[in-house]
């Protein structure tokens, strides 16, 4: 096992079949950077394009098509004091006869102070002068190469992760993708000092980090969807639009999940998700929405985990 300290020179607006920029293995942990959603670094140079600029990829070895990658989240730092996002709400989560009164969508600054874990508007309307928000750091896009020789922007997701902006992917989270490529080709970007649920405002709070992972490869186990899971629960992503099919895709994998790892066959786990089962609506502004079905650990207590 070996800790990897990369410094990314360039970035790519698609998960594909890039050249990798290195080459690490099962075990392995990784300690590198990554711009902003405009593609801006720590010091706010313009690194990048303007559609989420991924680090990578990195090829793992070991990994081809049916495995499932396993990446940990160890650590998320903001390396940078400055965030921003959009004012105002995206058109599409209003009413459309409310459009008209949104805020113009011009960029906004916050600033990060990570000493105290909060962020705060620069320059806040009167209401929220005394207000602020718990810095709580995720990342918004980041999988692995998509089947098929396709090159996928990083502005939508899909079977292979992307852009999910769903604010579980946070510190001490593992996500899982299905692997369709030799060496998987993991790719890793656009986090957020802070964001609700849905990224309604179109952004969550956009900034640069350090961010450090780990990678496992599970042979011969094969999902159709991305996982994860954090100390609390297991959840399972679909992407698509509408948002109804994304909540399909999202269950329909959690019901594979039940019945792979904890041998539940569909009577038994309908019955345990139509009590239990929580829906996180984890975006709804890109081009692909986001679902995530989620389960919390406590309920499966009962059940002995197989994988």
């Amino acid at each position: 096992m070996t800790t990897h300290r990369f410094a990314p020179q360039r970035y790519h607006a698609t998960l594909g079949a890039h050249a990798p920029v290195l080459r690490i293995a099962g075990g392995d942990t990784v300690v590198t950077t990554t711009v902003d959603a405009h593609g801006f670094d720590h010091e706010n140079v313009h690194r990048g394009g303007d559609t989420n600029p991924m680090t990578g990829p990195f090829f793992v070895e070991g990994a081809g098509p049916g495995d499932t990658l396993a990446v940990t989240i160890r650590r998320i730092r903001m390396n940078r004091r400055m965030g921003w996002t959009r004012q105002g709400l995206a058109w599409n989560v209003v009413d459309p006869s409310r459009v008209r009164d949104m805020p113009a969508r011009e960029k906004i600054f916050w600033s990060i102070e990570d000493n105290a874990g909060i962020i705060r508007l620069d320059n806040p309307p009167a209401a929220l002068r005394e207000w602020s928000v718990p810095l709580k750091p995720m990342l918004g896009c980041f999988g692995v190469a998509p089947a098929g020789g396709e090159f996928i922007s990083t502005a939508t997701s899909g079977h292979h992760g992307g852009n999910m902006d769903y604010n579980r992917f946070g510190e001490g989270a593992t996500a899982y993708f299905p692997v369709a490529v030799e060496g998987a080709l993991f790719c890793l970007g656009d986090a957020h000092a802070a964001q609700g649920d849905g990224e309604i405002a179109g952004t969550g709070i956009e900034t640069s980090a350090e961010v450090e992972f780990s990678i496992e490869v599970k042979k011969g186990h094969a999902i159709n969807w991305p996982r994860g899971e954090d100390a609390e629960t297991i959840f399972t992503v679909g992407n698509a639009r509408p948002l109804e099919q994304a909540l399909q895709h999202a269950t329909s994998e959690m019901l594979d999940w039940l019945r792979q790892d904890f041998g539940l066959d569909d009577a038994a786990a309908s019955h345990l998700l139509g009590m239990h089962v929580r829906y996180d609506v984890a975006n709804v502004f890109n081009p692909a929405y986001s679902v995530a079905c989620r389960l919390d650990k406590q309920v499966l207590a009962a059940f002995v985990r197989r994988g």
